[in-house]
């Protein structure tokens, strides 16, 4: 295990050390180590312990790790070793846990594939990544599409781990009965001699054969993103980057405590996300992780209301649903203790509400999945900054740089792209040297994301760079514009993009989901903003639908609104 001491900061002073959590220390050494380490030691501390829990089948750490190191030896038996990319087509399995620290054990990359993807998504992301295998389900929703990327020879084998063996041996014979169309033809398929049973590679016999693992330079997970360019690229995250993110989360969250935690895995492990807050950080505790194949929302509150977890990692938009859950107050969420909230702006009133209701603390944090991904995060106990994402966690230098020229630091309290550097920065992008150059400005990755710092060394998010809207020559950020809106009792949620202007060149447009049982138009929400935003910030347009679109973790998204709007000036 290696430690990186903290780096210098382009400020006099850090403003952030002076507000820490108690306890936490910003220049503290991070450790590093091989990714994997996480679970062998929760293992060895642990064993009895409970590890996941999935759809009533509970596995221990101990039957994990071993589980764990079978798969490995079976990988290294069909060729798996160091740096070999393996994608992950799954949803939140104990499949996905177990390959995921199998493939690192063998030595080689894990590659998360969205399940959502379309084939021709997943047919570049294969191909940029080099991705060998495809690990997945034998289930009508995933099959059939990597069948088709195999018989097209863009993969060259599928390892698939048939469904039944991960549910309990009960509900293993019900789904043969009644879900049985779920279930796809994987023997009489055309790439049958191309398909690797999963659920025998730990029964291969072979012996495991250690490898040495470089933690700061063996890539551990290329996660591809879209970046601030929107073209999907692989962000090299290298064990130390991963490993010292989640002992950085573990610091800022002292009050857990190892082998007495249960965290809600409702998120999808795929995404960077539930990766590092989820599964490592959980793995990193001991802690029971509950894993739900997807959000299902009644199905979320009954699993809080019954196995009790005490952590919850959530998108805002499942926080705002259990609140307007008409029969919440039937479900006992008093078991929660830490939520943490990332992936889009926390709404105050949501957070709020929440902790109200459930006697949990709800901090939000900010990162990306360059960053492993977290950056900064509020403090459980300490100052309550409206609109903050908190202050740098420890080891991690935040620098807001001039817009124009990122070569340049902006005054304090003035607003700047927020660069960011420490531990759990990226190795760069996969095979793109000049996306990678630049994408950092010196040894600072450029997020694209504009913030402001206060005198405590807190940071706010005012909006993304390329979401700007530039009305009538003046800069208009979407989220002060969607922050004034969710004052409005009856919004539940808006998303605000620019629009063509004859006049201004852009002017803002927000769509608005009200809440259920609640009326409001157009004239109403112009009423609510006259006091709160300028007039240039003013939506020229306002637009009421019954749901906004989401990515797959529930985060609101803006790229198919801001699509309709171009086909509907192209047809016009």
């Amino acid at each position: 295990m290696t430690t990186s001491p903290a780096t210098a900061s382009p400020y006099e002073s850090l403003p952030w050390t002076a507000h820490y959590p108690q306890g936490a220390d910003w220049h503290a050494p991070i450790a590093t180590a091989p990714l994997q380490n996480l679970l062998t030691r929760a293992a060895e501390q642990y064993p009895s312990n409970p590890a996941l829990s999935f759809l009533g089948r509970v596995t221990s750490y101990k039957a994990l790790a071993d589980e764990v190191d079978k798969v490995a030896a079976g990988l290294q038996k069909i060729g798996v070793g160091k740096g070999t990319k393996i994608g992950l087509f799954l949803p939140n399995t104990p499949t996905f846990v177990v390959f995921y620290f199998a493939i690192l054990k063998a030595g080689g990359t894990v590659v998360n594939f969205n399940p959502l993807y379309t084939i021709e998504e997943l047919s570049y992301q294969i191909r940029d990544s080099g991705t060998k295998m495809m690990v997945t389900h034998d289930l009508q929703a995933l099959f059939p599409k990597v069948e088709e990327l195999v018989a097209t020879n863009v993969l060259e084998r599928a390892i698939v781990v048939p469904f039944t063996t991960v549910l309990s041996p009960l509900k293993s014979v019900l789904f043969r009965l009644v879900k049985r169309k779920d279930l796809a033809n994987v023997a009489g398929s055309r790439i049958a001699d191309r398909v690797i049973n999963g659920s025998t590679l730990s029964k291969s016999g072979y012996t495991f054969r250690p490898v040495a693992i470089d933690p700061s330079e063996d890539v551990a997970v290329l996660q591809y993103t879209g970046g601030t360019t929107g073209t999907p690229k692989g962000a090299m995250l290298t064990h130390a980057n991963l490993y010292a993110n989640t002992m950085q989360i573990g610091t800022w969250a002292r009050e857990l405590v190892a082998g007495k935690e249960c965290v809600l895995g409702a998120l999808p492990l795929f995404h960077v996300f539930a990766m590092t807050g989820v599964m490592n950080m959980g793995i990193a505790k001991a802690a029971k992780i509950i894993l739900m194949p997807r959000f299902q929302l009644v199905e979320a509150l009954k699993l809080i209301h019954s196995e009790k977890p005490t952590m919850m990692p959530a998108v805002p938009t499942i926080f705002t649903a259990m609140l307007n859950f008409p029969n919440l107050k039937s479900y006992d969420l008093s078991s929660l203790r830490f939520c943490i909230s990332g992936g889009a702006p926390l709404p105050m009133e949501i957070k709020l509400r929440f902790e109200e209701v459930s006697g949990s603390k709800v901090v939000e944090g900010y990162g990306l999945s360059e960053a492993s991904p977290v950056l900064t995060c509020n403090p459980i106990e300490g100052l309550l900054i409206p609109g903050s994402i908190g202050p740098p966690l420890p080891g991690t230098i935040i620098s807001l740089r001039d817009i124009d020229d990122p070569t340049k630091e902006v005054p304090q309290g003035e607003r700047g792209e927020l660069c960011a550097k420490g531990p759990q920065i990226m190795k760069g992008y996969w095979n793109k040297p000049k996306e990678t150059a630049a994408q950092f400005v010196g040894d600072y990755l450029r997020t694209g994301d504009v913030a402001i710092m206060d005198p405590n060394g807190y940071f706010q998010i005012v909006d993304r760079i390329k979401d700007l809207i530039i009305c009538s020559g003046y800069n208009v950020y979407p989220r002060r514009v969607e922050e004034a809106i969710y004052e409005h009792p009856a919004v539940e949620e808006v998303t605000v993009i620019g629009i063509k202007d004859a006049y201004r060149g852009e002017a803002p447009k927000a769509f608005i989901k009200l809440k259920a049982g609640m009326k409001a138009d157009k004239a109403e929400i112009i009423r609510h903003l006259e006091s709160k935003i300028s007039k240039i910030e003013m939506p020229s347009e306002i637009e009421f639908r019954d749901a906004l679109p989401k990515t797959m973790i529930g985060k609101l998204s803006k790229k198919e609104l801001v699509a309709e709007e171009a086909a509907k000036r192209n047809r016009a």
